[in-house]
């Protein structure tokens, strides 16, 4: 029952977050967009409505019916031996699975077989709540695979498993969103979490800065392993965003990103 309030949750609080900080960037942009919402809007929905077919059902099913299911009911994973409570199982869980996810980003930069398929992602030349819709179905399999074997070898509850793909997903709209924060608050925030300024220097066409601030949700694991960095070199309001063998309008187009992978 509880796992069924979650599911329920983990789609209906993105669909709401998502109309808010859509809204809020309508009232409050961070920066102007370069290709406009239409036709990237289209598109982002399309990815949306094409991995709502292939990964999340591959993310329920496997990630969440396989994965947390088969190794409750087989006693398999760390957690499994640890006999902590449960509250601290959860936080240690989120908190390794977070540093999974981390490490699995920056593994699709550093390896040009995942980078054909994260490029994607990275040739939106806007940033903005749509771009976190923007992922190629080939990723999708790739991470749900990957996130499946964590939560299996970490022996990850059920409801500790679903709880953390709702945070995640969460933190991908905030942190992909064109909001403008007060400075002081982004300080505040990006002690502990990544912020939508943090994450945009990750989205710049200059290669040595898309290598930085990997992270989707906690900050620290830049700051662990020295790819941090605060502001792009260029300042927040001069950098460009996408890549730079794309400066035109192909990204916004659905069937020419979902060739990409292939070009």
């Amino acid at each position: 029952m509880i796992e069924a309030g979650i599911g329920i949750y983990a789609i209906a609080v993105p669909a709401l977050l998502l109309f808010a900080l859509a809204s809020a960037e309508y009232i409050w942009p961070r920066r102007a967009l370069v290709l406009g919402r239409y036709p990237r809007w289209r598109t982002h929905v399309l990815f949306f409505a094409t991995n709502a077919v292939v990964g999340r059902i591959l993310s329920f099913f496997v990630v969440i019916g396989v994965a947390a299911t088969w190794a409750d009911a087989h006693r398999f994973g760390m957690l499994q031996f640890l006999n902590w409570p449960f509250w601290a199982e959860a936080w240690m869980a989120f908190v390794v699975l977070d540093f999974a996810v981390w490490f699995q980003h920056f593994a699709m930069h550093r390896f040009p077989f995942f980078w054909r398929m994260h490029a994607v992602h990275h040739s939106d030349r806007d940033l903005d709540v749509t771009t976190a819709l923007r992922f190629h179905p080939f990723e999708l399999i790739v991470s749900t695979f990957y996130k499946s074997a964590m939560v299996a070898l970490l022996g990850v509850p059920l409801v500790v498993a679903l709880a953390f793909e709702l945070w995640l997903n969460a933190n991908a709209l905030f942190n992909h969103s064109n909001i403008r924060l007060p400075k002081k608050l982004d300080r505040m925030l990006r002690i502990f979490f990544v912020t939508p300024d943090m994450h945009l220097v990750h989205h710049s066409v200059i290669v040595a800065e898309q290598k930085s601030n990997f992270g989707f949700a906690l900050s620290i694991w830049d700051r662990l392993f020295g790819t941090y960095y605060a502001e792009s070199h260029v300042g927040a309001e001069n950098q460009k965003i996408g890549l730079s063998q794309f400066d035109d309008q192909r990204p916004s187009a659905f069937v020419w990103s979902m060739k990409q992978p292939m070009t």
